[in-house]
């Protein structure tokens, strides 16, 4: 039989693992190609879960970051450019509407795209940091944001960061930002399954993760990366709080005429919800009033209160906070 050195692909037969005090220490990980790495590798799980999870020190009393978020929501997408950013502003605003009284917050986790300073109106804002933390960027009086928009030197500067450096600051953004009491966190997060979702699932998975809001368009190019999506939050073990269908028709600013954009070929978003057994939360159509509101950076319940986006945005919310309230 071939030995361990002679089979490097393969852990020792006695391999103590990574987590153990005796991890490359060991009699039996002589020979193993990673011994070195986990001799030195840190032990245990991951200290950010804790980090986020549990108290820090703050003027002699013990807290807790996330202690006073009531919900946490990840808002996912399966694939690009279904408008996952933009809803995720138009429910914060409209959470934040609804209840003056009502705490919203979104966390921009989409770090090499961050939008959400431009889509809520405060690209030219700073973060400040105190003896309790970052504090976030204020778009209304109950209403804040925090974003690595806010960081860069210029809008333009490109993002070129591998996984472990996006990981460290997302720990960062959930364990050092002073959010105060919030009913509402809305964590936008990048396209697909990748290092930002772990990292962000990792380090609340202790921390009551109230569920995920899926966000896609109607056409069957989409709805195959959802489908993918649920199952990523069922084998994670994601509560998902339904599905929203963005752009369902193009309202015409001239006419008010609706028009369908992107043809339904299986039965669209709401026959999917149904197969696969998970909640449809509405259809929002698509105004160019309203996504001209978000380009500029606008409060489009101020600017465009008649637009058909509000009143079915009013119903999902409605149907979230009788839920999650």
């Amino acid at each position: 039989m071939a030995s361990a050195v002679e089979r490097p692909d393969s852990a020792p037969e006695h391999c103590p693992g990574t987590q153990s005090d005796q991890a490359g220490k060991a009699s039996a990980c002589a020979g193993c190609p990673n011994q070195q790495i986990c001799a030195t590798g840190p032990k245990g799980p991951d200290p950010g879960i804790a980090l986020v999870k549990d108290r820090y020190e703050y003027s002699h009393e013990r807290k807790r970051r996330l202690q006073n978020v009531k919900n946490k929501i990840l808002i996912l997408s399966g694939k690009g450019g279904v408008g996952k950013s933009t809803v995720t502003a138009l429910l914060s605003r409209a959470l934040a509407v609804e209840d003056n009284e009502r705490n919203v917050a979104v966390l921009d986790i989409d770090i090499c795209g961050p939008s959400q300073p431009r889509v809520l109106g405060v690209l030219d804002e700073q973060v400040h940091q105190s003896g309790s933390g970052w504090s976030p960027v204020y778009v209304d009086d109950n209403l804040s944001l925090m974003s690595i928009g806010f960081l860069l030197s210029s809008p333009d500067d490109a993002i070129i960061w591998r996984g472990p450096k996006k990981n460290n600051l997302i720990k960062q953004f959930l364990s050092e930002v002073d959010w105060g009491k919030l009913d509402y966190l809305l964590i936008d997060t990048p396209p697909g399954t990748s290092d930002e979702h772990l990292s962000a699932v990792t380090y609340l998975s202790q921390a009551n993760l109230t569920g995920a809001i899926i966000v896609t368009t109607p056409q069957e190019v989409a709805l195959l990366d959802v489908r993918k999506e649920i199952d990523f939050c069922r084998k994670t073990k994601i509560n998902i709080l339904g599905v929203v269908e963005n752009m369902a028709e193009f309202i015409c600013p001239c006419c008010q005429k609706s028009a369908e954009i992107f043809k339904a070929t299986t039965g669209g978003v709401k026959k999917m919800c149904e197969e696969l057994d998970v909640p449809f939360l509405g259809s929002l159509p698509l105004d160019p009033k309203v996504t001209r509101s978000c380009d500029e950076g606008k409060n489009f319940f101020e600017e465009v209160p008649d637009s058909p986006v509000i009143s079915v945005l009013q119903t999902i919310v409605k149907n979230i906070t009788a839920k999650y309230g």
